[in-house]
């Protein structure tokens, strides 16, 4: 099992081969794996949630714009945290 995604409790999505391959293709693959577990599966879920082809592309676009800014998530602003300072011995 994956250990960062061991803490969620949701049902975890896999990655299809068309959101790979549009992370891939506008260079976010390094931006939509620094995001926290729960946001990558909330993504998914969201995106393989929705009913028509037309609208899995929607999501998939407002994803990718998303990752871009980076200061967004689901349309509100996110800030990812600061890395944890090291102790001084």
């Amino acid at each position: 099992m994956n250990p960062a995604a061991s803490s969620l409790t949701r049902a975890l999505h896999p990655m299809p081969g068309f959101v790979e391959d549009a992370l891939e293709l506008r260079g976010l693959m390094a931006a939509y794996q620094a995001r926290p577990p729960y946001q990558r599966n909330d993504y998914l879920g969201w995106i393989l949630r929705a009913k028509t082809d037309d609208a899995q592309l929607r999501r998939l676009e407002q994803m990718l714009a998303e990752l871009e800014h980076g200061a967004l998530y689901m349309k509100m602003r996110w800030r990812p945290r600061a890395p944890a300072a090291k102790k001084k011995r």
